[in-house]
């Protein structure tokens, strides 16, 4: 079986509402990245020392990241001597192949939740990034879910960082435990934690400051905020996520390996990828650290905010292609 039919085959037991959230999310992605890979190929056909080239400053346009290209290049060489491939056409599905195989690695995308009791995410990253609409959007994920929900406003620094928060809770229906704009933020987690044990609530939801990474009060906060959490939840937080906006690019892998190093992260959120035509980030992301893309932004709507999925991001971007060659099997 075609690689293209097994990727169609893995989404279409997924909803198909997934699929489409993907694919108008990675529009500007799949524009810039693969019909300029479609259209290399049709125009030189033959696979020489020009193409790969190409191919290579494309990639790298798509922000899949210098270091993340070149061995996917010397993967490709191999990969079409070892194939004897001389027409180019013949290369799309290996790349999609490939791609597929970066992004999936040791897939561990889905959110550790708690095996019993309550589940508390803490949130990282610096300001402007999409942390708090990424928080709200997660809290009505969990809510239609049926579970209940608590916000913890402990980025008590940046001007409107709390009632932006206070918003999305009334938007979500959900509870905001706060103290006043410059409060100590180890102190609201406390409240935040034990008005939560005694509600019965099923995840806490905790923003931070978003402050810049290589400040160490900051990292020194954080360190606050993790032992208060575990004095009262020996378990928490179950999982940091740090958000990263993907419009920034190779900016946001770097901001990834500082805060990555200092903070405990243990997934990656990539909002607004939407926005940008490198979605090619995630490839980058993926492959030169060893986190993973737990959730993506693909939209303004509550409902955008999605757990990632390797399958559905590359269906995605390969969507034309697999249209047709789903057409030349039906007229051949």
């Amino acid at each position: 079986m075609s690689f293209f039919k097994r990727l169609k085959e893995s989404i279409s037991q997924k909803t198909e509402a997934v699929t489409n959230i993907f694919k108008e999310g990675l529009t500007k992605t799949r524009t810039a990245f693969v019909e300029k890979v479609e259209e290399l190929i049709t125009r030189r056909k033959k696979i020489d020392e020009a193409f790969y080239e190409e191919l290579e400053e494309i990639l790298i346009g798509a922000d899949v990241g210098v270091n993340t290209v070149m061995g996917l290049i010397d993967d490709l060489r191999a990969e079409v001597k070892k194939r004897k491939i001389e027409d180019a056409a013949e290369l799309q599905p290996v790349l999609s192949e490939k791609l597929v195989g970066l992004l999936k690695r040791d897939e561990d995308n889905g959110l550790r939740m708690a095996d019993s009791g309550m589940t508390v995410i803490l949130f990282v990253g610096v300001n402007g990034v999409g942390k708090t609409t990424t928080i709200g959007k997660l809290a009505h994920k969990f809510k239609s879910e049926g579970k209940s929900v608590l916000l913890a406003a402990g980025d008590t620094f940046r001007a409107g960082a709390i009632e932006q928060l206070e918003v999305w809770g009334q938007r979500v229906g959900v509870d905001v435990i706060k103290q006043e704009s410059g409060a100590d933020p180890a102190a609201v987690m406390y409240d935040a934690i034990n008005a939560a044990k005694n509600r019965g609530v099923d995840v806490l939801l905790c923003d931070t400051a978003g402050r810049l990474q290589n400040k160490s009060n900051l990292m020194d906060e954080l360190n606050k905020i993790f032992r208060v959490l575990q004095r009262e939840v020996p378990s928490a937080p179950h999982e940091v996520l740090l958000v990263l906006d993907a419009t920034t690019g190779q900016n946001a892998l770097s901001q990834a390996k500082l805060f990555g190093e200092k903070s405990g992260v243990t997934g990656l959120v990539l909002t607004k990828l939407d926005g940008t035509a490198k979605g090619g980030i995630v490839i980058a992301i993926r492959n030169e650290l060893n986190l993973p893309v737990k959730l993506v932004g693909l939209g303004e709507k509550m409902d955008d905010l999605q757990e990632f999925d390797s399958d559905q991001f590359v269906h995605a971007l390969f969507a034309g292609l697999i249209q047709k060659a789903e057409e030349s099997e039906v007229q051949s």
